[in-house]
């Protein structure tokens, strides 16, 4: 971690040519900063048109300054935004003048960072700045406006706070043994048992839509050649992304397509058709159609309803990854499109039939559901904190019904609690925070 001491420097807006660029300063030389650069100490949380000058005095630019004392400010300390021309040049003066002033350039994310070492945010909703800017569709955006907000954050402090009840009269029957009552068995202890393991059952199942909704899901197309891989891909996504011909093999590498699903960002893999014998081309598009399989969260074997093909698919996949068998061309075979039976749709590429059961599978392989304003987004390692929290809440909760073992239900009850901290921030280490906020951008 970078030190917190030193002040910052870095521009907050993507390089290039536009209508501004924003340079944003934090730290204790920020008044220094400010004093050197504008003449003068702006008024506070007020927009002021100002020159920019360097430290010899030289105009850099014209533009609207804003100072933000400490601690009312992102980060927590004393914050300086200028707001000049959109120029790379001139960004790159303004953020050179600033640092000849006395301050370095920020890391990656180390804004946000200092913001979360302030009390500003939490881990969670430091890492939700990340997720709504790379957010893929309008749901996941405000999703990750509600985890910026607190509201997984405030999932995550409620099961705390129910633990840590159980916790304190647990260790009061432990405390107290002579006690006539035996708190051990009070029916008050057994129903907060019931409702914390209700809880975490709710928030892993929101938070497995939340990491969804983050992360989207991959489904690799895959079959034999002229089977109708692309017209899928076509169909799915709605425009001509790949080239459809009668001519076996027309598909030779892997194409991406993003396509939204009621608000889950999906990614179409199209690959090569898959058979025996292609040539040198054709079979580096094989290899690469299996490297994809590897990397699924679901697999589509479009076979050719007017063939009669095998089923099975032979590649490798990793364990658990569904495969949904869709029968393309049933316009041809007359039959009815739609759900077949649990892992098999009957589908026309060319009219379009069945397409709307498949989106309907997509969603369920993916275990999404639109939860509107209710959904925030969550991460692979808010799912694993989770589960660990989970097992030692259930261990602790064998341990007391088998045993009426009170002290390991306690201490069980204590490792769970700091696995749902290492989600906020509330326990973590130096290395879980570096590699977090190396995830962000340089202004952030």
């Amino acid at each position: 971690m970078a030190k917190v001491s030193d002040t910052i420097v870095a521009a907050a807006t993507p390089p290039g040519t536009g209508g501004i660029s924003i340079v944003r300063v934090s730290g204790e030389k920020t008044e220094q900063i400010a004093r050197t650069l504008l003449g003068s100490l702006p008024e506070p949380r007020t927009a002021t048109l100002r020159s920019f000058r360097d430290a010899n005095g030289g105009r850099l630019d014209t533009g609207v300054a804003l100072y933000y004392p400490a601690p009312a400010s992102f980060t927590g300390e004393s914050v300086l935004e200028l707001q000049g021309h959109g120029g790379p040049l001139v960004n790159r003066l303004t953020v050179d003048a600033v640092i000849d002033c006395g301050a370095r350039q920020a890391q990656p994310g180390e804004f946000s960072q200092r913001a979360f070492l302030n009390d500003k945010l939490d881990l969670v909703q430091a890492e939700a700045i990340v997720d709504l800017i790379n957010s893929g569709t309008s749901q996941a955006a405000r999703a990750a406006l509600r985890s910026l907000s607190g509201a997984f954050s405030a999932a995550v402090n409620a099961l705390a706070g129910q633990l840590l009840r159980l916790r304190m009269h647990v260790e009061a029957a432990i405390d107290f043994p002579e006690e006539e009552i035996d708190f051990l068995s009070d029916e008050r202890l057994l129903s907060r048992i019931d409702e914390c393991g209700g809880a975490f059952m709710v928030l892993q199942q929101e938070a497995t839509q939340g990491r969804v909704l983050r992360d989207g899901f991959q489904v690799v197309i895959v079959g034999k050649p002229n089977a109708g891989k692309s017209s899928l891909l076509n169909l799915l996504s709605g425009q001509d992304a790949a080239i459809v011909t009668e001519v076996a093999g027309t598909t030779r590498d892997v194409l991406r397509e993003q396509i939204d699903i009621d608000g889950l960002a999906v990614e179409l893999v199209d690959t090569a058709g898959l058979r025996e014998d292609p040539d040198r081309i054709e079979a580096e598009g094989i290899r690469r159609a299996r490297e994809a399989l590897l990397n699924a969260d679901a697999v589509l074997l479009i076979v050719d309803a007017t063939h009669g093909e095998d089923h099975e698919l032979q590649e490798d996949l990793r364990p658990g990854v569904p495969v949904t068998i869709v029968r393309n061309k049933v316009d041809v075979t007359n039959e009815p499109s739609g759900l077949l039976d649990e892992d098999t749709i009957n589908l026309s590429a060319k009219t379009g039939a069945g397409v709307d059961a498949l989106r309907q599978r997509i969603r369920e392989l993916a275990g999404y559901e639109n939860l509107g304003e209710g959904a925030y987004t969550a991460r692979k390692r808010h799912l694993h904190a989770l589960e660990r929290a989970a097992t030692h809440f259930a261990t602790g909760r064998t341990a007391l019904e088998q045993m009426q073992a009170g002290e390991i239900l306690a201490e069980e009850l204590r490792l769970s609690q700091q696995a749902l901290g290492e989600i906020t921030g509330a326990v973590s280490s130096d290395d879980l925070l570096g590699k977090i906020f190396s995830e962000f951008c340089i202004g952030k």
